[in-house]
């Protein structure tokens, strides 16, 4: 074994006893990386995850209601300045719908997913929020709807959202930039984390893998903030490239680093909720189930109407359809059996155990 692979066992091995590592330590944990490493990270995180949610994965019923966004995020297949997409919003009745057909298939908790769309003002959000809850009291109900003033987030928690999902995107400013148009800021998206953590909100952070421009000390900051953070939540998956954005010709992110870095975030945080994503289902066709073997314990199929499914396309061969789809739900129970778990039919919370004491 070399010194730095020793060294890396050691830092798992650290992370295990619940220290938090520094930038240095967790880029050393990123370059030392190998096929061995990653296997050890991913076994140890599955303990973890097994030892507090047991052998169930958690499902969430995602419904993308909207895909007009005034943000021009340059990765985005339904960025503002994409003319070519096809824009769409479901009304509130055609949501409902969504939530009516997904609490019959067993679905305990929704994702209300959007662009940052003008159309949702507050009062329309507040009214959509309240009906659903009103409608599925026992139900969870996240927002993923970008960022927002402080008070929209209180008005919306007030409304009964339970969780809320916002992705950092990345913790190195430099790399945000790259990223985003100038009228997007860093500090602007961690304020909204803030103060979604403060209202009271499971809040979810994440960031892509393999984005343009990113490098192992951009990993290590995200890992970093992510520790220091402490969301319920983190969303990972890798980059794919959507051929209507500035990044088309850039190459797709490594599935091995995700599901790495999936590990990496069990063991750094073991009570976290965390997805096998869509896009590491996209990349791999059994994306999801090594995203579980890495520790995930949440999927999110497809409430959508189906019609629309494929115009709400952040990424080019985004998938919709087989065990992706929501109605395709025993699919994917069977694929989750195959590796030895469940799919649990209840909420899914945050277990809300002490992380250094798990």
């Amino acid at each position: 074994m070399s010194g730095q692979t020793a060294e890396a066992v050691r830092l798992l091995e650290a992370l295990a006893q619940g220290e938090r590592l520094d930038h240095t330590q967790w880029r050393t944990l990123l370059e030392a990386r190998t096929p061995a490493l990653a296997a050890e990270a991913a076994q140890r995180a599955a303990a973890v995850r097994d030892r507090i949610y047991g052998k169930r994965v958690f499902i969430r019923g995602l419904i993308e209601f909207t895909n007009y966004c005034k943000n021009d995020c340059y990765y985005c297949g339904i960025r503002h300045g994409n003319r070519a997409t096809s824009r769409y919003r479901l009304t509130e009745d055609e949501i409902l719908a969504c939530c009516r057909a997904g609490y019959a298939l067993g679905f305990r908790t929704f994702v209300l997913q959007g662009g940052e769309d003008p159309y949702f003002t507050d009062a329309r959000l507040v009214r959509l929020v309240s009906a659903i809850k009103r409608e599925f009291p026992s139900c969870a109900l996240t927002l993923s709807v970008g960022e927002r003033p402080q008070e929209s987030y209180a008005a919306l928690r007030a409304a009964g959202a339970d969780r809320y999902l916002l992705r950092h995107e990345t913790a190195n400013a430099a790399h945000y930039r790259r990223l985003h148009p100038e009228n997007q800021r860093l500090e602007d998206r961690m304020a909204c984390l803030r103060a979604l953590k403060a209202l009271g909100y499971q809040t979810g952070a994440g960031f892509m893998v393999g984005s343009p421009g990113q490098t192992l000390d951009c990993l290590a900051d995200d890992l970093v903030f992510l520790t220091a953070f402490r969301p319920e939540m983190v969303g990972i998956g890798p980059f794919l490239p959507h051929h209507q954005t500035p990044f088309a010709g850039e190459p797709a992110g490594s599935v091995e680093m995700t599901l790495y870095l999936l590990s990496l975030v069990r063991l750094a945080l073991p009570a976290v909720l965390l997805p096998a994503t869509t896009a590491l289902g996209t990349a791999a066709g059994d994306g999801r189930e090594r995203g579980v073997q890495a520790g995930a314990n949440v999927v999110m199929p497809n409430l959508s109407p189906a019609g629309v499914r494929e115009k709400y396309m952040l990424y080019d061969n985004k998938i919709s359809t087989g065990s992706e789809a929501a109605e395709c739900l025993d699919e994917l129970r069977q694929r989750m059996q195959a590796i030895g778990y469940t799919v649990a039919v209840d909420r899914g919370d945050f277990a809300g155990i002490s992380e250094g004491k798990v």
